[in-house]
């Protein structure tokens, strides 16, 4: 199948290729974002392959329709920047890649955990300043602290896995409960009693019409003084002027972030030499308990490796005019 790959990076293209080897797809890839504007480069191409920071809203839907495409490939697991609503009205099958890695992300996740914990990030400058101090580096042992899970699918479940090998207590939240981290000891509770209780949440749920802004200025005011806060999932989950308000008065005394709610004009890109207009996003950066990386928790060789051949199996799935089990429907979007 002819396939348009949009916002693509080298690091893309040496996992697509390789993995095309078995496949035999037509490959032809643009370093630019899908948008209006550059949507009409996919005309005459059965198949699209999108990335989280591409627009697949109606405007564009409808240009791909007229183009010819059937199918769009997220090389993703979330799909939060797809109009589903849309996609099923002009008849476009959507396909995402669920579970590329937990590993990955959940790791990611506890490295945030465990530098801003024992102020790694700031030794690390010290020491190479010849500053060997430790005056604000105190941290916490992890095991015997409660760490707050908010959704536990694949990913969640995996930290509760690592978390649990540190000895922490784990309480999580979920519309539904995961069998194998009750088995783990995590306890289930309502998100009042868990923001209440943890000394750190790490947030692990999709981006839905229900968990936009699930952290905001309401939700901060229930948390226990000084907690720490991750989230390597989506960035709108969290209200961020909200985040640094709580930074200020210290009701957030740590955070991690891997997302960011307006990133779509930021990362994968160096801006070194551009003045940067986000001024909340500069503010964020002014804090020293504070760690932003550019939505990297994914970005392993491995989970690369999976979501290549995941994404070019979920095509050949639909050019045999069949079900690969990855499809996404408007129901999920509605969480």
């Amino acid at each position: 199948m002819r396939v348009a790959v949009f916002s693509t990076k080298p690091y893309d293209r040496q996992f697509l290729d390789a993995a095309n080897e078995h496949f035999g797809h037509e490959l032809v890839y643009f370093e630019s974002a899908l948008s209006e504007e550059t949507a009409p480069l996919a005309s005459g191409f059965w198949a699209v392959c999108a990335f989280v920071h591409d627009r697949v809203d109606r405007p564009v839907l409808e240009q791909l329709v007229g183009g010819g495409t059937s199918l769009v490939a997220l090389r993703s697991a979330g799909f939060n920047n797809v109009d589903l609503e849309a996609a099923g009205n002009l008849a476009i099958t959507v396909v995402h890649v669920p579970a590329y890695s937990p590993y990955a992300v959940a790791e990611h996740a506890v490295a945030l955990i465990l530098v801003l914990n024992r102020g790694i990030h700031r030794a690390h400058g010290r020491v190479r300043d010849g500053n060997f101090s430790l005056n604000g580096l105190l941290g916490f042992d992890l095991h015997g602290r409660t760490v707050g899970i908010v959704g536990t699918g694949a990913i969640g479940e995996t930290l509760a896995r690592i978390l649990a090998g540190f000895g922490c207590v784990l309480l999580a939240y979920d519309v539904r409960e995961n069998p194998a981290c009750v088995e783990l000891g995590v306890r289930y509770v309502e998100l009042d009693e868990l923001l209440a209780k943890s000394d750190a949440i790490s947030l692990h749920c999709p981006l839905t019409r229900d968990t936009h802004h699930l952290i905001d200025a309401e939700a901060l005011a229930k948390v226990k003084p000084g907690v720490m806060l991750i989230n390597t999932s989506r960035g709108a989950l969290i209200d961020t002027q909200a985040v640094v308000d709580a930074l200020k008065d210290g009701r957030i005394g740590s955070l991690g972030l891997d997302v960011y709610e307006e990133e779509d004009e930021l990362f994968f890109e160096d801006l070194s030499n551009v003045v940067i207009q986000d001024d909340v996003f500069m503010r964020l950066l002014t804090f020293p308990n504070v760690i932003v990386t550019a939505h990297q928790g994914y970005f392993t060789s491995d989970a690369l490796s999976n979501i290549a051949e995941t994404t070019l199996a979920n095509i050949d799935t639909f050019e045999r005019g069949e079900r690969s089990g990855n499809e996404v429907e408007i129901e999920r979007l509605r969480g």
